[in-house]
């Protein structure tokens, strides 16, 4: 038999030649979290022009240089109303955050540091020249490119981008990803059970993770134990231009796993069908045409942990993103674990701070790859390398975060 394939080179494998998608021009309401495929520069300068940062009078630096001083107020300036006309020597206009500095003021005097008196008003503190004056271009200036191709947008980007006015960005399209349940065993949640039948969930998780990395999904639903039936679900996702096709069950060559039979017979190029992983070995790969295929196990745990693992990263690059694979991070066990075998186990655990500061990871005392309850309970999970040693609690040790932090 040959050796299992590692998760290092089945993750290469799943992202060979694959490149991001085309662009698009998507509306600011839909381009928080996409990623730029081209430079964004500004067609604006900001501020386009001096303007008041406070409520005050704009005056003469020199007028208010001994103070107190009394100054004629010739008129005001509101935000979108600029004053007509210029401050000479001895005046002052009325002005409001956000107004244009009128012609001849070179400082604002907030209203805080004054008296007014009918059309004049007392300046009682001095205020040197270009006090509280937002200078034009103090933002950004047209033509400065703010928004970097690769960039994966923020909440805050879209709003630096409106300000540039942008009405919408050039951004990677989402990928599709079409989600297929297979088995006789399951049924819909909310269903009455038969004897031997089981709740169908890991498509839904799949989704949801599926969505928060951007993509668009398609739900493909349950199909029988039937090629012909696995076989229209493949069609169906090819009809709909699903940039990958995520299977659960029947993915490995058993006589009731029937996923690779129809996907070969729609010419499917195979790529792998077993990692040396747990929870997950029995993952397969491979294309159909332009479709990417992701086949993984029918247990929700490890069809889960390979979603994780592979399907992330899938959705990544074909979005555009630069940081492909989930983030390590380093801990500390909180409990022993023993010898690894051949296989590299990506265990559930829960995540505290210890006595230092430092988190401290703690795997569920059962692993069982059937077990949601505990998969719902983990916050992430603690990556044990094939052959590894036993470690005592308290060793360092590798994880990846699961939860979403909101």
């Amino acid at each position: 038999m040959a050796a299992l394939l590692s998760v290092a080179d089945a993750l290469a494998r799943v992202l060979d030649g694959v490149e991001p998608l085309l662009r698009e021009d998507a509306p600011l309401t839909d381009a928080d979290g996409r990623v730029l495929a081209d430079d964004v520069a500004a067609r604006r300068t900001q501020p386009p022009a001096d303007l008041s940062a406070m409520d005050g009078y704009a005056v003469r630096a020199a007028d208010v240089a001994s103070v107190p001083a009394t100054l004629k107020v010739t008129g005001e300036v509101a935000a979108g109303h600029p004053f007509e006309g210029e401050v000479r020597h001895g005046e002052a206009a009325r002005i409001f955050t956000g107004g244009v500095v009128p012609p001849g003021a070179d400082t604002i005097v907030i209203q805080e540091n004054t008296a007014r008196d009918g059309e004049r008003v007392i300046v009682n503190s001095p205020s040197p020249a270009g006090r509280h004056i937002r200078r034009a271009g103090l933002d950004f200036k047209e033509g400065q490119v703010l928004l970097p191709r690769g960039r994966r947008l923020t909440d805050r980007d879209v709003m630096l981008a409106a300000a540039m006015s942008h009405p919408a960005l050039p951004v990677h399209r989402r990928p599709r990803v079409a989600v297929l349940g297979t088995g006789d065993e399951l049924k819909a949640p909310g269903s009455a059970l038969g004897p031997g039948e089981i709740v169908y969930s890991n498509g839904f998780a799949l989704m949801a993770l599926a969505r928060a990395e951007g993509a668009e999904v398609i739900d493909l639903g349950i199909v029988p134990d039937r090629v012909e039936d696995t076989v229209a679900a493949i069609r169906r996702a090819r009809d709909a231009r699903a940039d990958i096709l995520l299977t659960t069950g029947g993915a490995s060559v058993g006589d009731y796993d029937l996923v690779q039979r129809g996907l070969k017979a729609e010419g499917l190029e195979l790529g792998f069908w077993r990692v040396a992983l747990r929870p997950g070995r029995p993952m397969m790969n491979g294309r159909l045409g332009a479709m990417q295929v992701l086949g993984l196990p029918g247990n929700p745990v490890s069809a889960y942990v390979c979603a994780f693992l592979f399907l992330v990263p899938l959705i990544r690059r074909l979005a555009g993103r630069t940081d492909i694979e989930p983030a390590s991070e380093s801990a500390l066990l909180g409990r022993a674990l023993p010898e690894n075998d051949e296989r590299a186990d990506y265990l559930r655990a829960t995540l505290a701070p210890g006595p230092d500061g430092i988190l401290v990871a703690t795997p569920v005392s059962v692993q069982d790859s059937s077990m949601m309850a505990a998969l719902a309970k983990a916050d992430c999970l603690v990556v044990r390398e094939p052959f590894a040693p036993a470690a005592p609690a308290g060793s360092r040790c590798a994880i990846l975060r699961l939860t979403r932090r909101f």
